[in-house]
């Protein structure tokens, strides 16, 4: 198997996908707009990519938080707030808050589950700073380490119980950012100690199933290189600091923060110590070559890999109307 998550170009799989998925053998795909259309189309696309493998435990993901990041929209979808509602929602009631994320989370799982989407990239655990940069924003649950990381913890357990695995991102932290990793390579010149900051919500959820990279570059921990690139980051930061022991994905490696080619930075990733490798553009080329220069999936994440997967429940009892009433009722509590 290829450590290696790929891309698709359209609404259905061309014969060139299809014949090369099956014989790269990639840890999983990611979904986007361009995948999206009608709930029949979705699923018929997930069954077809489970079908290739002959194994209905894929990992198949989606950026599917709420707010401005969302993939599957309305009219075909319901939309959801982003994490920012329930944080000002902690500000009143932050048993309520929990309660109300983790609804929510539940009710984007059941959403997801019926697509036959397994895992979902979220929560975000950004810590927001005051003046960094928007990418993060209102994504964030707030600028309280511990309020990150209780909603952070509500979120992973409402997709969970939809049979759905959530990620923690961005590890170590995307806060402090004064630049989108999308476009440039931002540099936190935060000391050590500032960043234990960042660093709390993910210590707090270090049993969390799967988590992804930051393409931000620290200087207190290396000077030179980004997170996701960074042997010193993710050994001794992500794993041993932070004590994360589950799957680490990159962040996408088709963003302009990272140099090289697409297929050089999978490998240089790869040899920091991440897990997999996200390739999100599906071009045909940029997959062949990280097919080519990839190792072998490790048999250590082949373990983590099965692991996130065996990690959610069979699926959720409650009904989807009632888990978005129940959520609209707490969140209805900031403007009482």
């Amino acid at each position: 198997m290829v450590p290696a998550i790929f891309g698709l170009a359209g609404l259905t799989l061309t014969d060139d996908e299809r014949a090369f998925f099956r014989d790269a053998d990639p840890a999983g795909y990611i979904l986007f707009g361009r995948n999206v259309e009608s709930r029949e189309q979705l699923r018929a696309l997930t069954d077809e990519l489970k079908a290739i493998h002959g194994r209905d435990r894929l990992y198949i993901c989606i950026d599917q938080e709420g707010g401005r990041v969302a993939r599957m929209k309305p009219p075909v979808w319901p939309a959801y707030p982003a994490g920012e509602a329930f944080d000002r929602l902690y500000d009143r009631a932050p048993a309520s808050a929990i309660e109300a994320v983790r609804a929510n989370a539940e009710a984007l799982g059941l959403d997801l589950a019926e697509a036959g989407i397994t895992a979902d990239c979220y929560p975000s655990l950004d810590v927001r700073q005051p003046g960094a940069h928007d990418v993060i924003g209102d994504r964030a649950f707030g600028a309280e380490p511990m309020r990150v990381a209780a909603l952070g913890r509500a979120a992973l357990a409402g997709l969970a119980k939809a049979g759905v695995v959530g990620c923690i991102k961005h590890i170590p932290g995307h806060g402090r950012a004064m630049a989108d990793s999308h476009k440039e390579l931002p540099t936190v010149d935060a000391s050590a100690e500032d960043l234990e900051t960042d660093l709390a919500p993910f210590r707090a959820l270090s049993d969390a199933p799967v988590g992804m990279t930051a393409h931000v570059r620290y200087t207190a921990w290396d000077a030179d290189l980004p997170g996701t690139l960074s042997p010193f980051v993710v050994s001794e930061i992500i794993r041993k600091r932070i004590g994360f022991g589950g799957l680490l994905l990159t962040d996408d490696l088709d963003m302009e923060a990272l140099d090289g080619t697409v297929p050089e930075r999978a490998e240089r990733a790869i040899a920091a110590g991440c897990d997999i490798a996200l390739n999100c553009w599906a071009k045909m080329d940029d997959m062949v070559g990280i097919a080519q220069r990839l190792p072998a999936m490790s048999d250590e994440t082949a373990q983590r890999l099965e692991r996130a997967l065996a990690s959610v429940e069979s699926g959720s009892k409650e009904l989807h109307a009632d888990l978005v009433a129940r959520r609209d009722a707490l969140l209805a509590q900031t403007v009482a």
